[in-house]
């Protein structure tokens, strides 16, 4: 996967995001914020070559190759209480990335190598980590404690982190800027992220209140794999000898891998499969897509009470973006709290942005496609600005 478009023309801004198998990369221009390249290494076995493979992309860029990048921005899954925002790469920001690496095993490792990579091959050039989690570090202490003991939770860094934070922020300001909706303090914002990862938020001016992910990317809603919501008493249960004396590596994969709409449904873990297998009569399918909708409408009433009533409902990501059967789904009934849907925009909307409410609808409901490379270039363009300023300030 890979789009280019002319040479740039300003000094480039490479976006990074490394996940345990695949290097995903983008290369903006630091001032118009143009696209110049994007694309991805894939199935990853040697990491190093891997990123090795995206430096030579960035070495061949016309009009100067490594010398015009500017910043480097990184995506790091889990940055805890820690990082309430994005931050300029020192020592003491790799150790805080580091110290939560056992929160994050599958993500914050492979953050660091790509961190670590280009810092050895770009010393003098500016990296900025832009956090998931740092959307959600408004969440007030109501949302984000567990009714647990209190010094247990702080002692093992337990509470609600929530996950996908650059996706939320990144629709929760086009939301605002597609309806011209600039310079407004009071809106309250309900942002839908789905796809093989699901979650939801609630965010009152500007600032996130609750969001469905928790400790783990495991809490809340339905997903592809994951099973959101659980008893936990199903856990001791599991692994007791009445129900199969399961191991906790065993129980963490079946909720993590084997639950969800492929668990639901002993079919796929794709709504795109699911909604074809419905069609089909396959009664898996039918049960899976039911709790699926369920849950997420469960969780946007339940938001657009805590908010005091949403003026803004937005679907995103895969399914959110390009599924209007899921979309009219879990609206259905809810045209008493003020989402209607018009029926027809709602149809023809696949991935592209789009107004899909009624005109007598009182909430907004818009389909906006997320793009976390461009909020990590927005992210790292500021702290570029900013650390311009303090040079000039002689601060640094």
């Amino acid at each position: 996967m890979e789009a280019a478009a002319k040479p740039p023309s300003e000094p480039i801004v490479v976006v990074l995001n490394c996940g345990s198998s695949s290097v995903k990369y983008t290369f903006f221009e630091s001032g118009s914020g143009r696209e110049i390249l994007r694309g991805m290494e894939d199935r990853v076995t040697d990491y190093d070559a891997a990123l090795q493979k995206v430096l030579e992309k960035a070495s061949a860029l016309p009009g100067g190759g490594l010398s015009s990048i500017c910043a480097v921005g990184h995506r790091v899954v889990h940055g805890g209480r820690k990082f309430r925002w994005a931050h300029r790469i020192n020592d003491e920001v790799l150790a805080g990335i580091r110290h939560y690496c056992d929160l994050a095993p599958l993500h914050n490792p492979y953050n660091l190598l790509g961190i670590e990579f280009w810092a050895s091959h770009l010393p003098g050039v500016l990296q900025v980590a832009v956090f998931d989690t740092s959307w959600h570090s408004s969440i007030p202490p109501r949302a984000h404690n567990y009714a647990i003991p209190l010094k247990m939770a702080m002692e093992y860094r337990i509470r609600r982190y929530g996950f996908h934070g650059i996706s939320h922020h990144f629709v929760h300001d086009r939301a605002i800027e597609f309806l011209e909706y600039h310079g407004r303090k009071d809106l309250n914002i309900i942002t839908c992220h789905l796809g093989a990862g699901c979650s939801i938020a609630a965010a009152k001016g500007g600032r996130c209140l609750d969001t469905s992910m928790g400790f783990t990317p495991l809490e809340g809603l339905v997903m592809g794999t994951r099973c959101g919501d659980l008893d936990p008493a199903v856990i001791p249960f599991l692994m007791s000898p009445e129900g199969g004396n399961m191991t906790i590596e065993q129980v963490n994969d079946l909720l993590n891998k084997e639950s969800g709409l492929i668990g639901l449904s002993d079919l796929s873990p794709d709504v795109r499969d699911l909604l074809k297998a419905r069609e089909e009569r396959h009664e898996g399918a039918w049960l899976a897509l039911s709790v699926f909708t369920y849950r997420l409408k469960k969780y946007i009433g339940a938001y657009h009470a805590a908010l005091g009533g949403a003026d803004i409902l937005v679907f995103t990501a895969g399914i959110g973006e390009n599924s209007p059967e899921i979309r009219a789904e879990t609206l259905e009934g809810m045209e008493k709290l003020g989402f209607v849907l018009n029926i027809g925009a709602n149809a023809e909307t696949r991935g592209t942005e789009n107004l899909i409410s009624s005109k007598e609808s009182k909430v907004k409901i818009l389909v906006i496609p997320t793009d976390e490379d461009r909020m990590i270039f927005k992210e790292t363009v500021r702290l570029v600005k900013s650390s311009a300023r303090r040079v000039e300030e002689g601060r640094i």
